[in-house]
């Protein structure tokens, strides 16, 4: 907001497993440049999704490296929740993979991030990560490290942490047994909770869910009656967000209104997480 910058959003196909489509990235490019006269300059990509748990196919990120290159946008790659897949039928694929092997993407300026404070290891307390520079400008390249001289850096067990996601313990070393043993259990946990997590959603009169495919989160929609649409507009508030709040007060369960994502008009929703114990979420 100090430099002006304006945020113009662009939505997933839900009817579609939350895809990305070329032409809603042509309409709001189009209205954003001719109707508004914005300079649009960055891209942000969360794969797999942060709020919808989608995991993007190799065609959807040919689709937005193409866009990005065509028109000189620079694309933020956020790849936190790479590991965290339960679809057996679907892989992470880097955008910079599909960055460096699709023609046309050669000049495609690129930064992918990752984090040990989310995704598999989601030790969010241990904060630490890294970002990847792709055909970005030396000179950028040198002020924006020194932007990260000048600050504080994370903390040594924030360190710790990253270098264990990078490198982790190899066959034939002494924790790798323990280590394994640890990551597949919390995978499989994961796993059964997506599952578990979508199909109650799916059994609740009035909600539909996609699959979470990846990530650690469900976006379900929630039709509501007319007088509760009424009582927000009354309120001054979402009908999402009416919705949140009685929830939260009725059951204790904590939701974020879909509202605060950005979704298309007419829908109402919630962004949830299958992170507790399986016993309590079930």
């Amino acid at each position: 907001s100090r430099l002006g910058a304006r945020q113009v959003g662009y939505f997933l196909d839900e009817e579609s497993g939350w895809a990305i489509t070329e032409r809603e990235l042509e309409l709001r490019r189009t209205a954003a440049v001719e109707r508004d006269g914005l300079d649009i300059r960055a891209l942000t990509l969360i794969n797999p999704g942060n709020p919808t748990g989608q995991v993007c196919s190799r065609d959807e990120l040919e689709i937005i490296c193409k866009f990005c290159a065509k028109y000189d946008i620079l694309l933020l790659a956020d790849e936190v929740y790479q590991r965290n897949i339960y679809d057996e039928n679907k892989e992470f694929v880097s955008a910079k993979k599909v960055a460096v092997e699709t023609p046309g993407c050669e000049n495609l300026q690129l930064i992918s991030f990752h984090s040990t404070s989310k995704g598999f290891i989601g030790e969010c307390g241990r904060r630490g990560g890294y970002m990847e520079l792709h055909n970005i400008d030396p000179y950028v390249q040198t002020q924006l490290y020194k932007l990260a001289s000048s600050g504080l850096c994370s903390g040594v067990d924030g360190q710790m942490m990253t270098s264990l996601m990078c490198r982790p313990p190899m066959p034939g070393e002494d924790s790798f047994e323990l280590f394994t043993n640890e990551e597949y259990g919390i995978f499989d946990s994961l796993k059964r909770k997506a599952i578990s997590l979508v199909k109650g959603l799916n059994e609740i009169d009035g909600m539909s869910c996609n699959p979470s495919d990846g990530a650690m989160y469900a976006f379900p929609r929630v039709e509501l009656p007319p007088k509760a649409i009424d009582e927000a507009v009354e309120q001054d508030v979402t009908p999402d967000t009416l919705y949140a709040l009685s929830l939260l007060e009725e059951t204790g369960i904590c939701v974020v209104p879909a509202s605060g994502f950005g979704q298309k008009e007419g829908r109402t929703g919630f962004r949830t997480t299958f992170l507790p114990p399986e016993d309590e979420l079930d």
